[in-house]
């Protein structure tokens, strides 16, 4: 089962083109993945601190 996308394709690409650069086909799915793969750990971060609310501090 895919994932669900938790980014906006169009900004992520907006930005990588103001940058001077392309986007290939895949970066958005592997982007996310690492987004999941960074909240993940921060909301293990925040209950191995006994909180429910994920601070940035967690990220």
């Amino acid at each position: 089962m895919a994932m669900e996308m938790m980014l906006v394709g169009s900004k992520v690409k907006a930005y990588i083109k103001e940058k001077g650069g392309k986007t290939s086909g895949e970066l958005m799915d592997e982007l996310n993945k690492h987004v999941a793969m960074m909240l993940d750990h921060a909301v293990d971060r925040a209950k191995m601190n006994k909180r429910t609310t994920v601070k940035a501090q967690d990220v």
